[in-house]
């Protein structure tokens, strides 16, 4: 799908009664599902799947199974919440560094003045791992009843809540989106235009945060993604 025939689903769905689920992968969360079955079972479960990264978009035209583009979570926060606020729909903000989710919603409100903000919240790390936390999150959520939120804790544990959150609201839309409540609050800078459709926003966030990324990106992903792309060549060549 595109971003607009994702945002159109989602609506159709909304209005319809029924609520979903979206996870946006990217080479660090397909590198974390090869080998996890159960954060694969995330993936595949979920309702819709659009690639969050070049490298996944260039694989499946190896492959000669092509995607019509990128379809950002950093992107799909502005686009649904523009729906949202046009169709009444109530968002909740789940994720963040401390006060992202306060300032996300402000930048959100301020380009859509109608949109709605049923709650916001940044549970402090490691919440997970303490029942009391991980209640009074869930119990937070459920009690703003709203109709799409932006869950942005990491894969997979911004799955396996929305797993749990799902059973209470059926008619809710969760989207795990990552760093997109971070970008839009603009406490992480997104990349350019360029280096965004030029499959190198790795490399301006890892000049960003050498500190906390480069492993991640150098050791793990980045020879995930050679692999991928030499294994999507040649079943492309020889199917």
């Amino acid at each position: 799908m595109t971003e607009g025939e994702v945002v159109d689903h989602v609506v159709a769905a909304l209005k319809r009664g029924e609520g979903g689920h979206l996870v946006t992968p990217n080479i660090d969360i397909s590198r974390i599902v090869a080998r996890d079955e159960r954060a694969r079972g995330f993936v595949e479960g979920a309702d819709l799947a659009v690639a969050d990264g070049m490298p996944l978009v260039w694989a499946a035209r190896l492959l000669g199974t092509p995607l019509p583009g990128r379809v950002a979570g950093a992107d799909l926060i502005w686009s649904l919440s523009e729906a949202a606020a046009f169709y009444r729909h109530p968002v909740y903000l789940l994720g963040g560094p401390a006060g992202a989710a306060v300032q996300a919603a402000c930048e959100l409100v301020g380009r859509h003045p109608k949109l709605m903000i049923a709650g916001v919240d940044a549970p402090p790390y490691g919440f997970e791992d303490d029942p009391e936390s991980y209640a009074r999150v869930r119990d937070a959520v459920i009690a703003a009843a709203p109709r799409l939120v932006f869950v942005g804790l990491g894969f997979p544990k911004q799955e396996r809540l929305i797993a749990s959150l799902r059973r209470d609201l059926p008619g809710t839309w969760f989207v795990g989106c990552g760093s997109a409540i971070a970008f839009a609050a603009g406490t992480v800078r997104r990349a350019p235009a360029w280096m965004r459709g030029g499959g190198l926003e790795w490399l301006f966030r890892l000049t960003r945060e050498p500190g906390r990324l480069a492993r991640r990106y150098l050791v793990d992903d980045l020879p995930y993604a050679l692999r991928l792309l030499a294994v999507s060549l040649l079943r492309g060549l020889f199917s």
